[in-house]
């Protein structure tokens, strides 16, 4: 579960809102997208949602765990891939991959099995042995993945974690993010592609210009524009009118 409550982050010494007074709560069993303009606070609030940003005001806590209070804790509880796979290049995958286990604290004999099978899930058994600076981006995308489900978090928080990927392994991850959610655990992610929000999506929630301008299902956002048209319509509505 993730609790937000009344999240705020200025920059430029308060004179630039980039997330306004947020809340939100993303459920145990459920996908939750993320969805907003470039600008328009997504990104802010993932790095506060990670701690890689103190929040100016509010709480954010993962499983109960605080952020601020409990970083060390509250950063066990999740799998973050982060929108730009910039990691360490000079790294062989496999070097990489058991760097994360290492910081996740996972057993010699879980990693191995682990390793072996999300390797084999994404494709990248041959590669594993070859330096991350030869990857291609949609390589580099694929072993952060890997790398931040090692530990099997019972929270995902992906940003725009399709990017990259060949359709084979589009179709995996949110295979994945599926059965991750329906074990009772938590998927949260951000995307510019509304069609996969429109399929993938429990719940999702709009934000523009910092504030939250919408959070429900897709019924519900039908409901609230009382027209039955695809979420690419409404989402432009919602974001021009706000």
């Amino acid at each position: 579960m993730i609790e937000i409550c009344r999240v705020s982050k200025s920059y430029n010494r308060g004179q630039v809102k980039a997330v306004d007074d947020v809340s939100l709560t993303v459920q145990g069993g459920e996908i939750f997208g993320f969805l907003g303009p470039n600008g328009a606070g997504k990104t802010t609030l993932i790095k506060m949602i990670t701690g890689i940003l103190n929040a100016d005001r509010g709480s954010i806590k993962i499983n109960g765990r605080d952020i601020k209070d409990s970083p060390l804790e509250a950063k066990m509880q999740f799998g973050f891939v982060p929108d730009d796979p910039n990691i360490f290049s000079r790294l062989t995958g496999i070097e990489y991959l058991n760097f994360m286990a290492d910081v996740y604290q996972v057993s010699s004999e879980i990693r191995v099995e682990r390793i072996q099978k999300l390797l084999e899930r994404f494709e990248m058994s041959t590669a594993a042995a070859d330096l991350i600076q030869s990857y291609s981006h949609g390589m580099k995308q694929k072993i952060v993945v890997i790398g931040a489900l090692l530990h099997n978090p019972p929270v995902w928080i992906l940003d725009e974690p399709m990017t990259g990927l060949d359709p084979r392994s589009s179709y995996d991850l949110k295979e994945m993010m599926r059965e991750h959610a329906d074990a009772g655990k938590t998927v949260f992610f951000s995307t510019h592609v509304l069609e996969v929000a429109e399929k993938v999506c429990d719940r999702l929630a709009i934000i523009n210009k910092g504030r939250m301008i919408f959070c429900g299902s897709l019924e519900e956002i039908r409901t609230h524009a009382r027209e039955n048209r695809s979420l690419e319509n409404l989402f432009l509505e919602l974001t021009e009118n706000a």
